[in-house]
């Protein structure tokens, strides 16, 4: 599974870039908040991706913030709401403003949203009110998390993609981190899969 890109923007429309990494073109889909935070053509990029694996096709999904990450897989585990429209939930709505309308349950708010009805609306309030009250303190920390916060956020990501449960990926990450504080990401990575294999 893809969990992270870095590389350079080759093309963006709304809701969707390709990114060159490598010289290998990888198409992203993104809300429009990740949209409008991307550079221009050429410009460096980072993307948190969600590996959205059918059948018939193999799709990444790319967000700016670990926040929109973590809304978009809990708007997908909703029945009823695939990745395409979890992407038009938070293109619709800025990931903090979309936290707090659940938490209001201030369904009127969310049927704002171009393609969201009532019951739409409703179902999201339902499955999320009480699964976002996790998020609600990171959303005001997101903007000023730390270096070391980030790459924390960003190993945890790469190893649940893989499919390693949480508590054992956190416990591998304390491990890797506390031995070396300042790795690099892919050293990071490296030593956490170490842990993990012991």
């Amino acid at each position: 599974m893809i969990a992270f890109l870095r590389g350079r923007v080759h093309d963006k429309q709304p809701n969707t870039v390709t990114v060159d990494v490598g010289g290998v073109g990888y198409q992203v889909h993104v809300p429009l908040s990740t949209f409008y935070n991307l550079g221009e053509e050429g410009a460096e990029v980072s993307l948190r991706v969600y590996t959205h694996v059918r059948e018939d096709a193999l799709q990444l999904y790319g967000f700016a913030t670990e926040l929109e990450r973590q809304l978009f897989e809990r708007l997908i585990a909703i029945s009823g709401i695939g990745p395409r429209l979890a992407i038009v939930v938070l293109s619709g709505m800025e990931p903090r403003d979309l936290v707090a309308a659940v938490q209001r349950a201030d369904v009127a708010r969310l049927t704002t949203i171009p393609g969201i009805g009532r019951k739409t609306a409703e179902r999201i309030v339902l499955e999320l009110k009480d699964r976002l009250a996790r998020l609600a303190a990171p959303a005001d920390a997101v903007a000023t998390s730390s270096a070391a916060d980030q790459l924390r956020a960003d190993l945890l990501s790469a190893l649940l993609n893989l499919g390693y449960h949480r508590q054992h990926a956190e416990k591998a990450i304390d491990a890797a981190l506390s031995a070396s504080p300042d790795a690099s990401f892919e050293q990071a990575v490296r030593a956490a899969l170490r842990e993990l294999m012991r």
